[in-house]
């Protein structure tokens, strides 16, 4: 069993004890146990192995969308979290390298004159978007013509996109495919406008807390745990990153 220098414990648990973010918004990483509401997934089972190599209790500190997951990291009132790596984010937080890949892409009606991801940057064009989701981080430095219209959250901007007619609505590939399976009059489309890289992420000011990490993850890649995780929470379709 390895030994974490304390200073590197300290840092990661400055409270004694481990608070990480799970982000229920994105359902490749974290799902709540249909039995029992508890959390469950890839981000959920890294937190506790995490909190298990420092010899420290874990608190899972939930939240329904990145955004928030990034204001608690931000302001210091979690130590690790579960985020896409985006730029804005990085300014604020020190990432590891991606351990999983998901792809961001658009949803329409069947019946929409857009087919390709490269349609819908058009004027006149309304993108339902989730509120500093990672692809609406994306979208907004990107979209040259397109509008987005906001949703607190991922689930709800599906729903906005729904209610308001609006031509399409921008997510991460899995939720969007389960969305249409129960919307026949919608589809997904094949191709992408990014590929997200789901990372680990801690405040800047903790350099050891990085250091660790950063190793942890590359640990976790190249044994299996992560795409045992995926696959036990029904998420084995997501792609485990290669190596840093």
């Amino acid at each position: 069993m390895e030994t974490v220098p304390p200073r590197t414990v300290e840092q990661l648990a400055p409270t004694g004890r481990l608070r990480a973010t799970i982000n229920f918004g994105n359902p490749v990483l974290a799902q709540r146990d249909p039995a029992t509401g508890e959390p469950r997934g890839v981000s959920v089972d890294l937190a506790r192995e995490l909190g298990g190599r420092l010899g420290v209790p874990v608190n899972l500190v939930t939240f329904e969308a990145a955004g928030k997951a990034f204001a608690a990291l931000q302001s210091g009132a979690c130590d690790v979290g579960f985020l896409a790596v985006d730029p804005a984010r990085a300014a604020k937080l020190a990432f590891t390298a991606p351990y999983v890949l998901i792809e961001g892409t658009y949803i329409v009606p069947t019946t929409s004159p857009l087919r390709e991801v490269e349609d819908v940057d058009r004027e006149g064009v309304r993108i339902a978007a989730g509120k500093n989701a990672a692809y609406d981080l994306h979208l907004s430095r990107t979209l040259r013509h397109a509008k987005l219209v906001y949703a607190p959250t991922s689930h709800a901007a599906l729903e906005l996109f729904l209610s308001e007619g609006l031509d399409a609505a921008a997510g991460v590939r899995q939720p969007l495919l389960a969305f249409a399976k129960a919307h026949p009059e919608l589809r997904v489309m094949e191709g992408r406008f990014m590929a997200i890289e789901q990372a680990i992420a801690t405040p800047k000011d903790r350099p050891q807390a990085a250091e660790y990490l950063r190793g942890f993850i590359e640990e976790l890649k190249a044994s299996g745990f992560v795409a045992a995780s995926l696959s036990k929470s029904g998420q084995g379709d997501a792609a485990v990153a290669p190596p840093a």
